[in-house]
């Protein structure tokens, strides 16, 4: 699966000049000699993101390697352990998600119905996705929740979310995104429901708080 499936999502086989027929496993990791190390890092993260799908959050550095196709040493060159890479597939989820709330909420000038929105649409994202839905299981939501809090990921949210950076839209952006990984852990029964509630509680409180502090 993994490196033939790497090389047909990304182009490393036409770049290698490699074709379908070939058995791509046969060369190993080969592959990575020669390839720019940000190409075969987001490679590996595409191909980590299907072994949380069916491992959740805490899937192994033997797990992604063997999916991959290479070694545990080979993967540890490119992340130096795995909640390095949890956190880089965190990050990265993160800017896609923020990419489709930006665009989704782009034509809703009203702050709150826009922040509301914003929310729906992120939870609505991760529900879709198998890969981030194994992240938010019982076992799994403690640790999608840390990584949830990182910098960046965090900066991530502020801006789309809130329209704002820095240190105050970081801290309404970390009581979001609390809010965000506690609806996916448990979810408020419809939604219907849910989107009662994150307009009347959520929404209110994370924008008092950034105009108070505006």
């Amino acid at each position: 699966m993994g490196v033939r499936k790497l090389c047909a999502a990304t182009g490393l086989g036409t770049v290698l000049g490699m074709t379908d027929d070939q058995d791509l496993r046969v060369r190993g990791a080969d592959w990575m000699r020669g390839t720019r190390r940000p190409a075969v890092q987001d490679a590996i993260l595409e191909i980590a993101g299907e072994v949380f799908a069916t491992k959740g959050a805490n899937a192994s550095m033997g797990d992604i390697a063997a999916a991959v196709g290479c070694s545990r040493a080979t993967l540890y060159r490119y992340f130096d352990g795995r909640r390095q890479l949890q956190l880089a597939y965190v990050e990265r989820v993160a800017r896609r998600i923020g990419a489709v709330v930006a665009e989704t909420v782009s034509d809703r000038p009203e702050p709150a119905d826009r922040l509301t929105e914003s929310i729906i649409v992120a939870l609505t994202e991760v529900r879709r996705d198998p890969a981030l839905a194994a992240w938010f299981t019982a076992a799994g939501a403690g640790v999608a929740g840390e990584l949830a809090l990182s910098s960046e990921f965090i900066e991530t949210v502020a801006t789309a979310f809130l329209g704002t950076g820095g240190e105050d839209g970081g801290e309404a952006a970390r009581w979001v995104v609390r809010v965000i990984v506690s609806l996916l852990a448990v979810p408020e029964g419809s939604p219907e429901r849910e989107r009662a509630v994150i307009a009347r509680f959520v929404t209110p409180t994370v924008l008092g708080f950034t105009e108070t502090r505006s």
